[in-house]
């Protein structure tokens, strides 16, 4: 979010005196086995919410993960049955036990509904949000169309139970297995996925995003959502020493290695970069092993021949000697919306190489950080600009310092505390603030400029 922005958003309210502490039940899609972002996210906003003397309720698929809060007395978990999506890292519950489940939370409803994503356990929230009349926070952490093209197969049954959702009957989760879910045409899911999209956000009481990228986008399909940005907060990872390396300079990457993070752009660029710096190293930090086959051949190929470094998946509490062997952190996706991997390099003192223009919360473009276009000659010309640069003590000095500096902004209580406030303002029926000075880029719409309601056939 720009200071000016910033500077527009007050806090929702001051906190008022409670009588008892609030539940807020936390529906997410992605809460392991595999390290993301959004998994951080969430376990972060749980830790504050926690602290702020709340009980949190975490609706999640059941899989196999990190999991720091389990044991607190003020938090507890419901962990429904769920298959792996082949090539993804991630598990999708497929409604069983949602019936049972519903009834559940209908009987004994939280005080906030909090969905994070779009998957079923996200419409299970916005039931349980419909039928229990409880406030409803959404925050996207996806780019739209990103999802559309990755996910466009899991269509079918997202669209199946939104139909329930949207015609507001009182139907089980049996109906909606029930009904025919021929998978369409690649270019027909990816319409409906954005569709079903836009009437998610259209029904919040209140959309988060965290970042101003990305609230453009949600506006962008659902023009009336009622959005306010509210950044993802990190702190700096344990200082530790530099792990080794060789004689050249060692670009860095650390996060889930998938083809929508630009990992085929990196390696095409790398190349280049090696013909002008024999000498550098690219390390990519991250589960290479669980990736689609066309890329972990690549990425063995190039590690074979190229240079490039796989250390593999890392421990969270060891990032911090990667972190600072680096020289400098590269980052070639266009589908993230904030990339907390970015606030860690930045807390880490890492200058930048990045391909997206808009993720800003951490990024001075040329104090610590070079800009590039998407493609691999743009993005090869500016990691060698970077690391010519750092030759140059005083830029190196400085580009750090800089890093540092804006990280410090958006840390986990800052941000956390920020959410607290919105709970408790919707809890008690108060007004939340919006952001404003939101402008969507309109050439980029994927719909008119008005929400759009998709037209539904009855559930057989």
């Amino acid at each position: 979010m720009t200071q000016e922005l910033q500077d527009d958003v007050v806090p929702a309210t001051e906190p008022v005196k409670r009588t008892k502490p609030l539940t807020i039940a936390e529906f997410t899609d992605n809460y392991g086995p595999a390290h993301s972002g959004l998994l951080y996210a969430v376990q972060f906003l749980e830790e504050q919410v926690l602290a702020a003397g709340h009980k949190v309720l975490l609706v999640a698929p059941e899989a196999k993960g990190p999991n720091p809060h389990a044991g607190n007395p003020n938090r507890r978990e419901i962990r429904l049955p769920s298959v792996p999506i082949p090539g993804t890292q991630i598990r999708l519950s497929m409604g069983q036990d949602f019936d049972y489940r519903l009834a559940q939370l209908v009987a004994n409803p939280p005080d906030i509904i909090h969905v994070h994503g779009m998957g079923a356990i996200g419409l299970l929230g916005m039931w349980a949000a419909q039928r229990t009349g409880k406030p409803l926070v959404i925050t996207w952490h996806t780019d739209l169309e990103a999802y559309a093209e990755h996910y466009w197969h899991v269509v079918p049954f997202l669209n199946a139970a939104y139909k329930v959702y949207a015609m507001h009957l009182e139907k089980s989760w049996a109906q909606v297995k029930k009904m025919k879910l021929k998978p369409p045409r690649r270019g027909r899911a990816q319409v409906e996925l954005l569709t079903l999209a836009a009437n998610m956000l259209t029904d919040a009481d209140l959309v988060t995003t965290p970042s101003d990228k990305t609230a453009k986008r949600v506006l962008e399909i659902a023009p009336s959502a009622k959005v306010r940005v509210v950044p993802n907060g990190t702190d700096a990872l344990p200082e530790l020493p530099p792990i080794s390396k060789g004689r050249g300079p060692r670009l860095i990457y650390v996060g889930r290695i998938s083809l929508e993070k630009g990992i085929g752009l990196m390696l095409e660029a790398f190349e280049l970069v090696r013909d002008q710096i024999p000498d550098a190293e690219l390390m990519i930090v991250g589960d290479w092993r669980e990736t689609p086959q066309k890329l972990r051949r690549r990425l063995q190929r190039a590690a074979r021949f190229g240079g490039v470094k796989l250390p593999g998946q890392i421990p969270r509490e060891k990032l911090g000697a990667y972190y600072a062997s680096g020289d400098a952190f590269v980052f070639a996706s266009l589908t993230d919306t904030q990339a907390l991997v970015l606030h860690e390099a930045a807390h880490a003192g890492l200058p930048f190489v990045m391909v997206d223009h808009e993720l800003r919360l951490v990024i001075d473009p040329g104090v610590n950080a070079v800009l590039a276009r998407p493609n691999p000659v743009s993005l090869a010309g500016a990691m060698v600009s970077m690391l010519n640069a750092l030759k140059d003590p005083a830029f190196a000095a400085s580009a750090s310092a800089r890093s540092r500096e804006m990280a410090a902004r958006w840390t986990i209580a800052n941000q956390s505390k920020e959410f607290v406030e919105i709970y408790e303002a919707l809890a008690a029926g108060r007004p939340v603030p919006l952001t404003e000075g939101l402008e969507p880029d309109y050439g980029r719409r994927v719909f008119p400029g008005r929400t759009v309601t998709a037209q539904y056939d009855p559930p057989e």
